[in-house]
């Protein structure tokens, strides 16, 4: 998946593949806010844009904005909460992995380059 033990992949190269990262990121991040807008639109029984904003609000840790009323529409939101914490922070790591995999491969060829002179 990433290079080992090679030269440092050009620039172009490395945008088309962190461009690949950040769509799987924003796509994992829509597919998760889809399953909390049809959920509080069918469980909680909220319009479909009180429903975007508060699968909004929850995917992004800020809490929830509507009233909930029934046991049902509780429960659905402690685990879309639960869920979207682990999906908010796994996406943090797509998005994050080309820039810190370069980041070690550029420290890593400069260390060889050190130990090789000495």
């Amino acid at each position: 998946m990433f290079e080992h033990n090679q030269p440092l992949l050009p620039k172009e190269i490395f945008l088309q593949r962190f461009g690949k990262y950040l769509l799987l990121a924003a796509t994992v991040v829509m597919l998760a806010l889809g399953i909390g807008v049809i959920g509080y639109h069918f469980v909680a029984h909220f319009t479909w844009i009180d429903s975007l904003l508060n699968a909004a609000m929850i995917l992004t840790g800020m809490g929830p904005v509507g009233q909930l009323t029934t046991t049902k529409a509780k429960l659905f939101a402690s685990g879309y909460a639960l869920f979207s914490g682990v999906v908010f922070l796994s996406s943090i790591g797509i998005f994050i992995a080309p820039l810190f995999h370069r980041l070690l491969h550029r420290f890593h060829l400069e260390g060889q380059k050190y130990t090789k002179n000495e």
